[in-house]
């Protein structure tokens, strides 16, 4: 049974891969610093298995930690051989991840996405640990005329967030020029992941301000607070941002996928679009929102942001072609998803 390290395995795309990784037969090692998450949401992983007859606590570990500590990523790598149950693979979650919050800090990006990213890396050359799935993201795009985004689109980020995700991108592709070793890497470039476990008991729970729509817009349904809609006349039909919205499930089993893809692999690096293929405005999530859950979402248009592109959607033929994977849940099914685990979870993961 293989071990897989997961940074940043307690937050929202994290956890939600860490219990498709559980349900996969895989054990996990969790490395979080829980700047912007919380531990219980693993508990609740444990619970939903438990739900099931199924006890997966011991194959479950937690380290509180950062990955610009370079000492104690390699304690984790250590401890594991001590174990008999060394590391076989890591999943890379870890990092900070808000457009806006990017343009007024980057410094801070820089330094937790990229210097973390490269500790982590040099430490799994040092315990001979080369298979990684990394958690990129479209923004590594930029502005593109294309109708699709394709792999081997241009990339030009235009916000320090999407930089710094190519830097790592880089890194990656510069570690796997290494004719001396067996890297296996797949860098996946995903959208925007929504929802969440249909179980209502894992979700997403930012602990700072939320900068993701999805948790705007529950948080404007549940408080009757407007949101604020960043722009009106930008060249789609309704005048506001398109995306792909991807069910947080559909994203997470991307994740496992890739990762029994590259153990099938001597060595092997790909880049991969995980995303639906279909673009949704701001608004049809909105309206798709409302229908579904038969509540009102209060919202007030207001003026462009920095950092924003008008519309970011995946062609996922070839994560389809090579992963045989396919996202097979509805818009609806996102928005249900929701806003059950906000009514069953009003205060996120505080008891």
């Amino acid at each position: 049974m293989k071990n897989i390290l997961v940074t940043g395995g307690s937050g929202f795309i994290g956890s939600h891969t860490c219990y498709a990784l559980l349900a996969e037969g895989y054990e996990i090692t969790v490395l979080d610093s829980l700047a912007n998450s919380s531990k219980r949401s693993l508990d609740q992983i444990i619970k939903i298995f438990k739900s099931q007859d199924l006890d997966f606590s011991n194959k479950l570990r937690f380290f509180e930690g950062d990955i610009r500590n370079k000492d104690f990523i390699n304690s984790i790598f250590k401890k594991a051989v001590e174990e008999k149950k060394p590391i076989d693979g890591v999943i890379h979650f870890a990092g900070l991840k808000a457009v806006a919050e990017s343009v007024l800090k980057p410094l801070s990006y820089w330094d937790n996405n990229v210097f973390g990213s490269y500790n982590l890396i040099s430490c799994m050359k040092e315990n001979n640990c080369k298979t990684i799935v990394f958690s990129s993201s479209a923004t590594v795009y930029g502005i593109s005329s294309e109708s699709l985004l394709i792999e081997n689109t241009p990339l030009n980020p235009i916000n320090p967030y999407g930089s710094t995700k190519l830097a790592v991108e880089n890194l990656l592709n510069d570690v796997n020029q290494d004719v001396n070793e067996n890297w296996k890497i797949a860098i996946l470039r995903y959208f925007n992941p929504i929802g969440a476990h249909n179980s209502g008991l894992l979700g997403e729970n930012p602990l700072q301000k939320p900068n993701n729509i999805f948790p705007i817009i529950i948080n404007a349904a549940y408080k009757k607070e407007k949101l604020k809609v960043f722009g009106n006349d930008w060249p789609t039909n309704d005048g506001t941002c398109i995306r792909d919205y991807i069910h947080v499930m559909d994203l997470a089993e991307g994740h496992i996928k890739a990762l029994n893809h590259l153990f099938t692999q001597k060595k092997q690096l790909i880049h991969l679009n995980i995303g639906t293929g279909l673009g949704h405005s701001v608004l049809d999530l909105i309206k798709t929102f409302e229908t579904v859950n038969e509540v009102k979402v209060p919202f007030q248009i207001c003026s462009r942001r920095d950092g924003d592109v008008c519309k970011l959607v995946a062609n996922n033929s070839k994560a389809k072609e090579i992963l045989n994977w396919n996202p097979i849940r509805s818009l609806h099914e996102m928005c249900k998803d929701g806003w059950q685990w906000k009514l069953m979870n009003p205060k996120g993961y505080i008891l």
